[in-house]
């Protein structure tokens, strides 16, 4: 098992010596995890800097003292990859980012779809887009990550074809065959640069949406015979590509 990962708001090649991790991270190191003197810990700033710790001592319910032994910066992968993922219903929403996490996509971008029944308005919005962020936050801790994927704000349908327009692979995912989409799976992708995937809600992405992220440059692709749900589409597709850009290998 690897280290557990822990998030602090600051880190830098200067960051030597001892640390104390405490607030809510070092309550859950202590109280939680229980780590005692000699274990493996890993600090992170979430953005790709990152120390390798071993566990000095414990203080009270939430300090862990611990020795930075070294320091390091995981640069960005590349292609970038960014999935628009639809507002779904309920729960679903945190569902995908946990997964697409997981998986190792690189940015999230939430789209209120003309066909999403969930709508993201007000202090309603704020919370929702909260809670995807610490989604992101704590499946990167989960999966050991040290670049957590971006969350971006919610994005209007002309805001997603300009990120569509910029990117240097665009796809829509649209299981439509009659409409003319394409299988992912064997479509030739760029070796660097971005790579931008829109999942659609579960009513499907409406014509009028499909025609001006066609005008941006997107094209529509499948991934196979069945239909995925709009939480679960984002993370497949996700796989699917890390496979097939080698960032898997």
């Amino acid at each position: 098992m690897t280290a557990p990962v822990f998030v602090v708001d600051h880190l830098a090649a200067d960051s030597a010596g001892r640390y104390v991790l405490d607030g809510p991270e070092g309550r859950h190191a202590v109280s939680v995890k229980r780590l005692r003197q000699g274990e493996d810990v890993v600090l992170t700033d979430g953005a790709g800097r990152w120390a390798q710790c071993v566990v000095v001592d414990a203080e009270g319910k939430d300090r862990l003292v611990v020795r930075v032994e070294s320091f390091a910066e995981e640069p960005p992968e590349s292609p970038r990859i960014t999935v628009v993922q639809a507002l779904p219903k309920g729960d679903r929403g945190e569902l995908a980012v946990e997964t697409m996490t997981e998986t190792g996509v690189d940015a999230i971008v939430p789209w209120a779809a003309s066909r999403c029944v969930t709508q993201w308005r007000g202090d309603r919005g704020l919370k929702a887009l909260a809670k995807w962020r610490a989604t992101a936050r704590e499946a990167g801790k989960q999966s050991r990550r040290v670049r957590f994927p971006e969350i971006a704000d919610a994005a209007s349908t002309k805001q997603v074809a300009a990120l569509l327009a910029e990117a240097d692979f665009a796809a829509v995912l649209h299981e439509d065959r009659e409409y003319g989409s394409e299988p992912l799976a064997t479509v030739e992708l760029p070796p660097s640069g971005t790579i931008v995937l829109v999942v659609g809600p579960e009513g499907g992405v409406s014509p009028e949406e499909l025609d001006l992220f066609a005008q941006a440059g997107a094209k529509a692709y499948r991934l196979g015979r069945s239909v995925l749900r709009t939480s679960t589409a984002g993370t497949a597709a996700t796989a699917l590509l890390l496979g097939r850009t080698g960032r898997w290998s």
